[in-house]
């Protein structure tokens, strides 16, 4: 079983791609945490933006909506997730992680599989208290910030956050359990 969460997420056009791709690669649930905007608005109607995106997987894909600020709702969310047995992948770049396609899930795994803000990505908190850190490999033009254990100084420093919950999501999907 595969849920994800996405926590501060604030572009309503990549959620509505994250809620597409999830309900393609067989997602359980999402999580919404933070600001992460739900695909209905407090009076119950489709946000136009992400179902131009989501082409209707955000009326399939359940989810839910954990609102707070900071890392407490996801650390929180982590904790109950951990108590039904799941494992927590925290997908973003740390001197932790492993390329995503080395991860290995036990046999049966239920995983959790966590993405961040497109500029901040996760905070720290939630990466030491994440099973594993997952990393997309970047190769050519590369440029990480100054605090990134691997800084080459030249390029683009990663993927758009819904093309790399993509990529992990199917990375994920199709581990031999």
């Amino acid at each position: 079983m595969l849920v994800a969460i996405l926590h501060n997420i604030r572009s309503l056009h990549n959620v509505g791609s994250m809620f597409r791709t999830a309900d393609a690669a067989g997602v359980s649930k999402l999580y919404l945490v933070g600001f992460t905007p739900a695909p209905v608005d407090r009076f119950g109607n489709f946000r136009p933006q992400l179902s131009k995106v989501a082409l209707g997987a955000e009326k399939n894909m359940p989810w839910e909506s954990r609102p707070g600020k900071g890392a407490a709702p996801v650390l929180r969310l982590m904790r109950e997730l951990k108590k039904d047995g799941y494992e927590i992948y925290a997908l973003e770049q740390s001197p932790r992680s492993v390329h995503y396609y080395r991860a290995v899930a036990k046999p049966g795994a239920k995983i959790a599989l966590v993405v961040g803000n497109e500029t901040r990505g996760l905070p720290f908190a939630i990466l030491r208290a994440a099973d594993k850190i997952l990393e997309i490999p970047m190769r050519n033009a590369v440029v990480r910030q100054a605090h990134h254990p691997r800084r080459t100084g030249r390029g683009k420093e990663s993927l758009n956050v819904s093309v790399a919950f993509g990529i992990a999501l199917f990375g994920l999907k199709f581990y031999k359990r």
